[in-house]
């Protein structure tokens, strides 16, 4: 072994962070290094790359360093039930009220975690009001089909790196959906299974509004690693928003909860920009999650290029460094945070039996 790569070997001991290297190579003074973080946090990861940067223009000044510093999904622990093959952590976005951006929201952290590095997925499961093909702008793609093992399946869509799919892929723009609930069930359940997802870190479910068919057909398919709500601070959608919380808690569905996400919490004008108009209310939805005693992931405010972003088919978190996209990437983070702690203390989540008797339905666990 080289002088030069003795001396990287001991700064990243002494460093305290030689296990977080994946990958090294030294190529004369030239030194590149995979690191994984542990953090998802993006100022923790720039702090980890300033400090590797001054540890070695100190201690080794005649390298030049070149720093690839990722971070990994975090491990779900072993699943029960119909799992989809290479999918580590399944996320529902539901809201108990419609109209206070869920959608919009879930569009946008999917972004979010595909900037960080992860690979990811989106099924929308809005079935009879699909937004998610106009929020990334394949309003017009169709899902073509893979050989999987002899069998074929449905390939998603792809756009800004993350997998889609929607049943606004197979509706026209002007058609409604006018479905009974098995047959919605029975459309979700083949986009679940019937496609190649592939290998994806996160696969985020926008569920419609209200707990319903849809939900019973989510929970009773997949093992849901954790749920996230979104509200605004308006009481009627709080009210709505509890109801949510209420169905993912019962006994026999027992997903777990990931945090409270408050949408719309205010609205500050760009001519008075340290000015906040709650116009909803002020700090519902963060007290509700205190009340109920699940994480607050955050507050998104009221602003139009959030809005005009969705509209024209590019989420707002795709853009670098503004104040819109940094307040989803602290959603964003805060949620793993939410779900690593999930993961650490909690058992699997398992899939949800459902039987119908004299028009009433019923749940179990399976």
């Amino acid at each position: 072994m080289s002088s030069l790569k003795i001396r990287i070997k001991e700064l990243l001991t002494e460093l305290g962070i030689e296990n977080w290297v994946k990958n090294s190579q030294v190529m004369g003074n030239e030194v590149i290094l995979d690191i994984v973080s542990p953090s998802p946090a993006m100022h923790e990861r720039k702090r980890l790359e300033q400090a590797l940067k001054n540890a070695f223009a100190t201690e080794i000044p005649e390298a030049k360093l070149k720093l690839n510093i990722s971070v990994e999904a975090p491990e779900k622990n072993e699943i029960k039930g119909n799992e989809i093959p290479g999918i580590k952590n399944i996320i529902a976005i539901a809201s108990g009220k419609g109209g206070v951006g869920k959608s919009t929201v879930t569009a946008n952290l999917a972004v979010s975690l595909q900037k960080m590095g992860f690979k990811v997925g989106l099924l929308d499961a809005d079935i009879y009001g699909p937004s998610m093909p106009t929020m990334f702008d394949v309003a017009d793609e169709k899902p073509g089909s893979v050989n999987v093992s002899g069998k074929s399946k449905m390939k998603p869509i792809e756009s800004y790196g993350i997998k889609l799919l929607s049943i606004g892929f197979f509706a026209g723009m002007d058609q409604a959906v006018v479905w009974r609930g098995p047959m919605a069930s029975k459309a979700l359940n083949q986009m679940i299974h019937d496609a190649h997802w592939g290998e994806l870190d996160f696969l985020l479910i926008d569920l419609p509004p209200g707990t319903g068919d849809i939900h019973l057909s989510i929970v009773q398919q997949l093992p849901i690693t954790g749920a996230v709500i979104v509200s605004t601070p308006q009481n009627i959608a709080l009210a709505d928003a509890r109801k949510g919380v209420a169905m993912f808690k019962m006994e026999a569905i027992n997903v777990p909860v990931l945090g409270i996400i408050e949408n719309m919490a205010y609205f500050t004008p760009a001519e008075l920009p340290q000015n906040k108009y709650y116009i909803f209310g002020q700090n519902g939805a963060k007290n509700l999650a205190e009340k109920l005693g699940v994480p607050f992931l955050g507050e998104i405010p009221l602003v139009q290029s959030i809005r005009e972003a969705a509209d024209a088919g590019r989420p707002a978190a795709l853009q670098q460094d503004t104040p819109v996209s940094n307040n989803y990437e602290t959603i964003t983070q805060n949620t793993i945070i939410s779900l690593v702690e999930r993961n650490d203390t909690l058992p699997p989540t398992e899939i949800v039996r459902i039987t119908t008797m004299a028009g009433c339905s019923t749940t179990k666990n399976k």
